[in-house]
């Protein structure tokens, strides 16, 4: 492998780690946080694909789209906190898990309906369509760079507003010690609906980025969900911090064990245990510091 394409893949594997990230990070926040077991947190992401694909296609612009589904998904978040995942604060993790389970059938049938089972292309939007020349024969996508940078400026906000905002105190509060905020007047059912709603909407929102480097198809958000999972173990449960280094550490190993070759005997061994590489990863991690990377020591 040459330098120059030693870097495309860095770079891929950055902006996949990034895009994880931004999926994960919702999922961190209502697991780690609210103690929700959130198992439609991937359907979600396609949700956000189609909402995309959808709005583009009825607006003439991805930026529209956009503008249009980020409320769309906050508003879905909040619906669903308020209707459904409230009520089982309280309740064994069993249930969360079968109405979560439920929410997945639900928003894959309505999926069918409205938008059918075609696999559908959303295009990338013509401000950011260009590449850069790498050498004389690669080139990398600006969208691709943006779309890095747009995630690495959500993380670095995230975190501002969880260590120095007041909205992050009342969140941190709240989960520590639920009853102790609610005794300091910490309205904890509107936190609660808020970091569940900021939650989906990450996710949607990760959909609706990723759409235009990828195809909108059905059941897509089942694949990412597992490595969500895998991104909260690693990171340790309700760290955010943890959950980007973990997502980092998921692309650089996912990408580069896809095109690094070891050969024994005449057989290329990595690129068959590419798929392998991410749970050898995290039984690695739980071997080393069984609570994750910046998870809390029990």
């Amino acid at each position: 492998m040459d330098l120059a394409t030693f870097f495309i893949q860095l770079l891929n594997a950055l902006q996949y780690g990034l895009l994880l990230f931004l999926i994960a990070s919702g999922l961190t926040l209502v697991f780690g946080i609210m103690g929700v077991i959130n198992l439609a947190h991937g359907a979600f992401t396609m949700v956000g694909a189609y909402l995309a694909w959808s709005l583009a296609e009825l607006t003439g612009s991805f930026w529209a789209a956009l503008a249009l589904g980020i409320p769309l998904t906050v508003l879905l978040g909040a619906a669903v906190e308020w209707l459904f995942v409230r009520r089982l604060y309280a309740r064994d993790h069993l249930h969360q898990v079968l109405l979560t389970f439920g929410l997945i059938l639900i928003l894959e049938e309505s999926r069918s309906l409205l938008f059918g089972d075609d696999v559908h292309a959303v295009a990338v939007p013509a401000l950011l369509s260009g590449s850069l020349p790498l050498t004389d024969t690669l080139s990398y996508p600006v969208y691709r760079l943006a779309l890095s940078g747009a995630c690495l400026a959500l993380a670095l906000a995230m975190a501002w507003v969880i260590r120095a905002t007041r909205v992050g105190m009342m969140v941190r509060a709240g989960a520590s010690n639920r009853e102790m905020a609610e005794a300091l007047g910490i309205p904890i059912k509107w936190v609660q609906l808020g970091v569940f709603s900021t939650g989906i909407a990450l996710a949607g929102l990760a959909g609706m980025m990723a759409a235009p480097v990828s195809s909108v198809y059905p059941g897509m958000g089942n694949q990412v969900l597992i490595l969500c999972f895998v991104v909260v173990v690693i990171g340790g449960i309700g760290s955010v911090k943890g959950a980007f280094v973990a997502a980092l550490l998921i692309g650089l190993v996912d990408t580069f064990g896809k095109v690094v070759t070891l050969e024994v005997a005449g057989v290329k061994l990595l690129p068959q245990l590419a798929g392998m590489s991410v749970y050898l990863l995290m039984a690695a991690v739980l071997l080393w510091r069984p609570e994750g990377l910046f998870g809390r020591r029990p």
